[in-house]
């Protein structure tokens, strides 16, 4: 015996619940939480960066400063997915804005997790070759460095633009914002987001294991550091560590996953709102790595070694 359409109705609804774990008003109070917290928060670093890009700054400042802009342009595009999870998560909005929107939100991610990377790999410079560091400390290699990961992220992330618009692919008849993607989105989506995993999630957390664990072990080698130092050292390693595995790789995970099972994961909510909380957590690791926010080197994570050249003025030789 048939079921009648009503009662069919009913059903598809219901399993459309199941399958849908994350509900509007959750992601909502995310977007909201973030907000709140990472744009003062994110203001404030820019300002002490701001201060110190015009005095002198180390390496680390720069680049900890292009992610500082990164975060404040996630959160500047935030209100909109506010509105999107406001209206149960369907587009009203034109539909350049979710263009725009998605390229922002998923490329300023990925920036995020490379400028961590190049924090990590300045900071195992410092430590381990302090000669090397203090031939680098020109502004220059930081900035072309920056402008690298920023082009790196927008080329990769430019599939945003690419799906929802060439025209073998667009679908008019959407009302979500990059979500519901067909057979033929689909068959270039999930490739390209399986580039994402290994290309700008795995290759970076690597580096960053590396890069922080030899930095611990070359510290505790030194017996003229204090236990303080060496705990914060630690600590702050641990945390940026913590950033990876907690509000990046989750997501990045659902690709490896998603390509496996041919299809985008519903689930994938749930981790793009561990990358959304990244705005709150990235502040405090700038307070920890930076020496805008370390005036005394006493209290530096990275303690300045300072050296005496004939006919130069002393220099730091790690950073602080």
């Amino acid at each position: 015996m048939q079921q009648p359409p009503e009662d069919k109705a009913k059903c598809s609804c219901r399993q459309r619940l199941i399958m849908e774990p994350v509900r509007s008003e959750v992601i909502l109070s995310v977007y909201i939480i973030s907000f709140l917290i990472g744009l003062p928060s994110n203001l404030l670093s820019l300002y002490a960066f701001s201060i110190k890009i015009n005095s002198k700054p180390l390496p680390t400042d720069i680049l900890l400063l292009n992610l500082t802009v990164s975060d404040l342009l996630f959160l500047i595009i935030l209100p909109l997915k506010m509105y999107e999870a406001a209206s149960g998560m369907e587009w009203h909005l034109p539909s350049f804005l979710c263009s725009i929107t998605s390229f922002t939100f998923f490329s300023t991610i990925y920036t995020s997790s490379l400028l961590l990377m190049a924090v990590s790999v300045v900071r195992y410079i410092g430590v381990a070759f302090p000669i090397t560091y203090h031939r680098l400390l020109k502004p220059v290699y930081a900035i072309v460095t920056s402008a690298v990961i920023w082009l790196i992220s927008a080329a990769h992330c430019s599939i945003t633009f690419i799906t929802q618009h060439h025209p073998s692919l667009s679908s008019k008849n959407s009302s979500v914002c990059y979500e519901n993607f067909t057979e033929k989105q689909l068959k270039v989506l999930l490739p390209v987001r399986l580039e994402f995993f290994f290309v700008l999630c795995l290759i970076p957390l690597l580096i960053c294991v590396y890069c922080y664990m030899h930095c611990i072990l070359i510290l505790y080698s030194r017996p003229r550091i204090s236990r303080m130092q060496k705990q914060k050292a630690i600590g702050m390693a641990m945390g940026t560590l913590a950033v990876f595995l907690i509000c990046v790789l989750p997501y990045n995970f659902s690709h490896l996953l998603g390509y496996f099972m041919n299809e985008s994961p519903k689930w994938r909510y749930y981790t793009l709102l561990l990358s959304t909380f990244n705005t709150c957590i990235d502040p405090i690791i700038f307070y920890y790595s930076s020496s805008a926010f370390h005036c005394n080197s006493k209290k530096s994570i990275f303690r300045k070694h300072v050296v005496t050249v004939p006919g130069l003025q002393k220099q730091p030789t790690s950073s602080s």
